[in-house]
Formats: structure tokens, sequence, C-alpha cells
């Protein structure tokens, strides 16, 4: 008897559930926006009005502002399609679905959802202080810079449609900027941001994005060795190579030199002593530096490894005597060591053409002086012959 009654209340409690969409149609829809809700001018967006209990079609609604006539208000199936995207788009939506065989076919309106469009401003500038390299549980600053003066400063992070940080801007430089601190890092803060800057009379239009800033946490994995072929220390202009390597199966290595951002990246190879290696060839020694490397996996491309002990290549003898630097090319600047040889030779040269015209001079000037001498005696001699007769 007691099965019977539990079997009965739970069949009782499951035509409620199935019942309560149409005969209350007060709960709230969902408003959704594909691909995004951070749309670029000229771009598209589609919006989605969804529940458990499906519609047959769906009323839109923009809270601020006016569209023109068929979209506001307007009845949509499934979804609705804006393109190309203006900033007349932006604002604050809300929907209503429609149950033809509920006695309250409207349902409630959704939660707002906000079409914010960018590309309306000149982007800004976003960096990382002290640096985009962070190890875990430490502090990171993201500081997004305008030279127009911004109200607001809103911080994206790529794969996160409602995940925005927001700043209210601040005069400097002659333009505004806001700082936005990541404590602690965490596996799950790192990855692609940019920021947006706007203006207090349009907060729903953006500027351009900041070009990508890529955030990665160190230290989540044991640190891999770095070592240098043939040697830390080398000649000018012979050939480097750095190996990075660890027993962990990495995906793939990034090198970093002197601290600075990693720009080479290397896929992991497994080698036949069973370590995963990445094999970075510099060219020709040039000058020295100290290198680091770190490891990381294809399925967290942020979370990067501790990095190796530092590895110093130097290059020993004189470095005038070296290949020349190729941010200076020689071709524009010559070689120190052949403008040696050369302004040497000139001036052997020089020395060479000095002498032989002193020689050639006093040759001269000697071969002169007897052809004066003898000339006289002559006519002299013939005068007197003539005169005696």
């Amino acid at each position: 008897m007691s099965l019977m009654v539990l079997s009965m209340a739970c069949v009782g409690f499951f035509l409620v559930q199935r019942a309560w969409p149409r005969e209350s149609g007060r709960d709230k829809p969902t408003l959704s926006a594909w691909p995004s809700a951070v749309v670029p001018r000229g771009g598209h967006v589609t919006l989605r009005c969804h529940h458990q209990s499906r519609f047959t079609k769906f009323r839109l609604y923009k809270e601020d502002g006016i569209l023109n006539p068929d979209f506001q208000g307007g009845i949509f199936w499934n979804s609705s399609l804006m393109f190309p995207v203006t900033t007349a788009h932006a604002g604050t939506y809300r929907c209503r679905g429609f149950h033809p065989d509920s006695r309250t076919p409207w349902t409630a309106l959704s939660n707002p959802l906000v079409i914010r469009v960018t590309g309306v401003y000149r982007k800004p500038s976003l960096l990382a202080l002290p640096g985009p390299l962070v190890k875990s549980e430490e502090t990171v600053i993201l500081q997004c810079w305008s030279d127009i003066m911004s109200e607001h400063f809103f911080l994206h992070r790529k794969g996160i449609t409602e995940d925005l940080l927001h700043q209210i801007g601040e005069p400097h430089d002659g333009g505004s900027q806001a700082n936005f601190s990541i404590y602690p890092m965490m596996p799950d803060s790192p990855g692609t941001y940019r920021c947006y800057g706007s203006v207090t009379h349009s907060p729903c239009q953006w500027s351009a994005p900041s070009d990508p800033l890529d955030v990665v946490i160190t230290g989540l994995y044991g640190k891999p060795s770095l070592s240098a072929q043939p040697g830390p220390k080398v000649q000018p202009g012979e050939n480097v190579t750095l190996s990075c390597s660890s027993r962990s199966s990495f995906d793939m290595y990034h090198l970093s030199r002197d601290g600075e951002i990693p720009e080479l990246r290397l896929p992991a190879v497994r080698s036949v002593n069973g370590t995963f290696q990445a094999h970075f060839p510099l060219g020709p020694a040039t000058h020295g530096a100290t290198y680091r490397c770190f490891g990381s996996f294809h399925g967290t491309p942020y979370e990067w490894s501790a990095p190796s002990d530092p590895l110093s290549v130097s290059v020993t003898g004189n470095p005038s005597s070296g290949w020349p630097s190729p941010t200076e090319p020689s071709s524009k600047t010559g070689n120190p060591r052949h403008l040696h040889v050369l302004i040497g030779t000139s001036g052997v040269i020089m020395l060479f053409i000095i002498i032989i015209f002193f020689l050639i001079h006093r040759w001269w000037s000697t071969k002169k002086s007897k052809c004066c001498c003898s000339g006289p005696r002559a006519w002299g001699g013939q005068n007197s012959e003539q005169g005696g007769l």
C-alpha cells in the first residue's frame, strides 16, 4: 500500500512539473548570443531565446533605444540574426517565449542580455606588469591605456563571454588608463586578454580591442634542463644550438632570452634515451646572452613548467673580430676589422706615392739645373768666335 502511494505521488509530481510551464507561464526563458555578446561593428550575432520547454516562437525586446519596427518587439522563430551589426544594435535585450496551448501563452521576460559593439573608437594598449609570465599564486597587473579620455575600461579573456572585468578610467599622460589586478594567479586565470574603452554616454559602444596579450602561469610542473652545443663558450661566428629536455612528456618547449617574453617555441620529440627534447638552432654566435626554457602541454597551453636553470652563452675572443650583428648589416656599418686593414693599407699606399713624387721631383730639378748651366757656356763660345772674325 505504501509503495502504491509513493508511486502515485511521484507520478503526480511529474505531471505537475510537466504542466508548470504552461499553467504558470511566469518562468523565465534564457536569452543567449552566439558566438559572443561582444560583437565587432559590421559583424554578426545570433540571439536565441530558449527554455527547457521548447517554444514555437518568441518575442524580442530592446530596452534602451529603438531599432526598426520589424525588429523591436518582433516575433521570431528559433533565433534572430543581426547582420551587419551597427552601433544602433548595442544595448540590453530581453525575450519572451510563446506557448500556444497555455492559458498564459507568453512567458515572463528573460534576464537581460547586453550586446556590446566594438570598433567605435581607437584601440587601447594592454601591458602586463611586471610581465606576462607569472608564478602560481603571485600577482599580475594588466594595465590598459588609451590616448583618448575613456571613462570605462573592460578586460575580456578569450573564450569567456560573460567574464568581463570593469574599471573606471583615470587620466594619465594626456589619455586615460585602468589597472586590473589578478591575484592570486590560479590555473584558471591565464589566457589571452584584450581590453576595451568606452565613454559614459554610450557604455555599450566600445573601442576596437587592444592587441592580444597572452598571460601564462609558470611553476606548475618540474623544470626541464637546458644545454648548449658545442658548449656555453663559443668562438665568434660559431653555430650554437640549445637543447631543452625533460623526463616529463611535454608537448612544447619555449625558449626565453635575457628574461624577455619567449618568442621561440618548438614541439618536443621523444629521444632514444626516453627524454622529450627540442633543439633550438641559434645560428652563428655574435654576442652572449642568458637563456631559460619552459615546457607545456597542448591541452593547457597557458600553463607552463618552472623555468630551467639559467644558461649563459658567452662568445670568447675579441667581439670586433666576429661576424656583424644581424641588426647591424655589414653593408651599412662595415666590419671594424676590415676597416682597420683598409686604413692601414691606404696609409702605406699614400706614403709610397709621396716618396715616388719626391724622387721624381728631385730628379726633374737636377736635370733642369744641368740644362740651364750648359746652355750659356755654349752660346758664349760661339759669340767669342764671331767676335774674332
